[in-house]
């Protein structure tokens, strides 16, 4: 007699091996592109002085550079949705990698302002397609439970991971050329386009367009939370276009000593993202928010009220140290607070308002905080800008804390 074997048949075992490869590749490509999209604004930071000279451009004009991409992101967000249900998932995903490898090539290589600006617009609409339908695609792809998780935290620890990759990458395309900075990401982009070809799945059903979501303008916790995220993305971006300016100009740094100086506010998140989760379903979204808040405000405090000849290491280092703490306490809550009380059939419409929400804090403040660092001698008039719209932010966040929204339990919806 010959004993049964309990193990599963080869080619079944090997099926499954062969369907968890791809799966996994799928992460890899959605994952690849997720760093792409997030360091397209950390990279374009520290060469904007570089730019601005080379280009004969003011602070005002090229501080577009960056928000032209945060207005390019807004804009099409909310109709991303509506282009899925049209186009398919797989379809829009891929044709928006090869618009935006075209656009990383056609901005490195003009010397038109206009032109540059515009293919920064578009590079940020191509985002606003790749960054949720990743996010949809995951949740396709991979099982409801610990495998989804587990793909998403990976997701979310590359696009963390990518805004301090791009400061890095800036410090060293630099000493080339600025068109550095806008022309790699193009063969990067359509390496990944040749896997995502191969490995990104079709539409397993016709797509549907989401409900109008003007009712969910009404909802407490996602009013709240989008105010709350803008304020804090507009207050972060304006600080660390100030803090580069002033390092490069004030302190004589060169753009990989800036690129270096800025890691301390963007290094504490991408190292603790894989624990936010946790960390917010322990302590709830109020409380995080809040201390975030209120980080993010004394760090933009004390970097406004700073001497005006003091070092990098008094002056500046302690102000991006609260400025990182402030996104450790507040990004991850913030997200899980906006949808937090909306409905399952209605998230495919708040989160996009919601991120929409978060590119206008940096719309708006940038432009702004541009036109004071131009129009008057010294950065104290821009820096108390920022500073009120982080002010602003912890009013919000101190409101939750008192209304109706408080938390009552740990335990928060996700």
């Amino acid at each position: 007699m010959t004993a049964l074997s309990s193990q599963p048949p080869a080619s079944q075992s090997g099926g499954a091996d062969r369907r968890a490869a791809r799966r996994w590749g799928i992460l890899f490509v959605l994952s690849g592109n997720m760093i792409l999209d997030a360091l397209e604004v950390s990279v374009v930071l520290v060469a904007l002085p570089t730019i601005g000279a080379e280009l004969g451009l003011s602070l005002f004009h090229v501080q577009w550079v960056m928000s032209g991409f945060a207005l390019g992101f807004a804009t099409v967000l909310v109709l991303g949705a509506r282009i899925n249900a049209r186009w398919g998932r797989r379809r829009a995903y891929l044709a928006a990698m090869v618009v935006f490898a075209a656009a990383s090539v056609a901005g490195g290589l003009t010397d038109s302002a206009a032109l540059l600006i515009a293919t920064r617009v578009v590079k940020g609409a191509c985002a606003a397609l790749t960054a949720p339908t990743g996010l949809a695609i995951i949740s396709t792809t991979f099982k409801e439970g610990a495998q989804q998780r587990r793909a998403v935290s990976v997701y979310s620890l590359f696009g963390a991971a990518g805004f301090t990759l791009g400061l890095l990458l800036s410090g060293i395309l630099l000493e080339a050329s600025w068109r550095w900075t806008f022309l790699f990401p193009a063969p990067v982009a359509l390496v990944l386009l040749v896997f995502g070809l191969r490995l990104i799945p079709g539409d397993t059903g016709r797509a549907t367009t989401p409900p109008a979501g003007l009712a969910l303008l009404r909802n407490g916790p996602l009013l709240r939370a989008s105010l709350g995220a803008a304020a804090l993305n507009g207050t972060y971006h304006c600080l660390l276009v100030a803090v580069t300016f002033a390092a490069q100009s004030r302190l004589g740094l060169t753009p990989w000593q800036t690129a270096l100086a800025l890691l301390p506010a963007c290094v504490p998140l991408a190292v603790t993202v894989p624990f936010a989760g946790r960390f917010v379903t322990r302590f709830g979204t109020a409380r995080p928010i809040a201390l975030g808040a209120l980080s993010t405000c004394a760090g933009c405090a004390l970097y406004t009220w700073r001497p005006a000849d003091a070092p990098y290491a008094v002056g500046t280092l302690p102000a991006l140290l609260l400025l990182g703490t402030g996104l450790v306490f507040a990004f991850a809550a913030l997200n899980m607070q906006a949808t937090s009380t909306i409905a399952p059939q209605e998230r495919p419409m708040a989160v996009p308002l919601y991120q929409t929400a978060v590119q206008l804090g940096a719309i708006v403040l940038l432009p702004l905080t541009a036109v004071l660092l131009t129009r008057y001698d010294g950065d104290r008039p821009a820096l108390l800008l920022v500073l009120a719209a982080s002010g602003l932010g912890l009013f919000v966040a101190l409101t939750a804390l008192r209304g109706p929204g408080a938390p009552t339990s740990r335990k928060v919806q996700s």
